[in-house]
């Protein structure tokens, strides 16, 4: 039941309407969220694909997923642009690089601090003029991941981290793009199109890099192959349709709460399926992380919404 009403939603059939619908498709995109982290860090620590294969196999079944979801609901042409579309395989592509040599605890923090991170910047960067704890959650933020991939004997490598954030940031552009579409399924299912060309060089520069290296070319298991599908088909295309489609239905104030708990999750997950035990270090920068994006972004909208309830309680004769 769960399942059939998020391929409902995503297709367009059906919209949430009750509080228990949103609530359970909610969870369902944050779920899929987290297993991007944990499928492709299985796949790629194990061993069974190769981050570029991983990149391409996960991009097809995300474009093949969304444009089954376009059908479904009537078959409406897919949108999207190319500029949108390179910013979401640089993502793809770094996040599977950065996920060969970092913990999928270290890479989602450093994934969604860096996504939310690039958002309270763009909103500098066009002029808005920030209140101190705007300015104190940046910070805060900010020197969670800088002391996270800080040089240590508990720090994640930092070639690996620096990738991850740098695919956080591609997010951002990306989320920032699409932020204002009338149809994001749409958009989503032709950017995922537009990035299937992309792939061909990737994957050529991978069998070259294989080659020299002496590994023979790109490597690709079933069982690395399976948790690439996965990734695409589920974890992505119908995890981020359903995430799009549910959210206008929440307030930017729980949109930005619910996405803090997908690096706790990914952290939980991780040490009992990969047994990646979080240390003090990542816990510690999790803190200031995730505390600084809550102070920037939640904080005034708790003050607004305050605000209106005191508004209201004076109306009340």
């Amino acid at each position: 039941m769960w399942f059939s009403d998020a391929v409902a939603t995503a297709a367009g059939s059906q919209r949430p309407e009750n509080r228990a619908a949103i609530a359970a498709l909610t969870v369902t995109a944050l779920l899929g969220f987290a297993a991007n982290s944990l499928l492709c860090r299985m796949a790629l620590h194990g061993g069974a694909i190769d981050a570029a294969s991983f990149t391409a196999v996960r991009l097809v079944s995300g474009a093949l997923v969304l444009k089954l979801l376009l059908a479904l609901r009537g078959g409406h042409r897919s949108g999207g642009d190319w500029k949108s579309a390179l910013a979401l395989f640089t993502y793809a592509a770094a996040f599977s690089i950065a996920y060969v040599t970092i913990p999928a605890g270290a890479g989602a923090l450093l994934l969604f601090g860096s996504v939310q991170t690039t958002m309270i910047v763009r909103g500098l960067v066009l002029g808005e003029s920030p209140r101190w704890y705007e300015w104190s959650g940046l910070g805060l933020a900010c020197a969670g991941l800088i002391a996270l991939i800080s040089p240590g004997l508990t720090a994640p490598p930092l070639g690996g981290g620096l990738i991850m954030i740098t695919a956080g940031v591609a997010w951002g552009i990306y989320s920032l793009r699409g932020r204002n579409s009338r149809d994001a399924i749409a958009n989503s299912a032709g950017n995922f199109q537009r990035t299937l060309p992309l792939c061909l060089p990737l994957l050529l520069w991978a069998y070259l890099e294989a080659r020299h290296a002496g590994s023979g070319g790109l490597h690709l298991e079933v069982t690395g192959l399976i948790e690439a599908v996965l990734s695409g088909a589920l974890a992505s295309g119908l995890g981020y349709a359903v995430w799009y489609t549910v959210l206008p239905a929440l307030s930017a104030m729980r949109a930005a709460v619910v996405q803090l708990a997908v690096p706790i999750v990914v952290a939980a997950a991780g040490a009992v399926l990969l047994g990646e035990r979080p240390g003090l270090r990542l816990v510690c920068c999790a803190a200031a992380t995730l505390g600084g994006v809550a102070l920037a972004t939640c904080y005034p909208l708790y003050l607004k919404f305050n605000r209106k309830q005191q508004n209201e309680q004076r109306e009340i004769p």
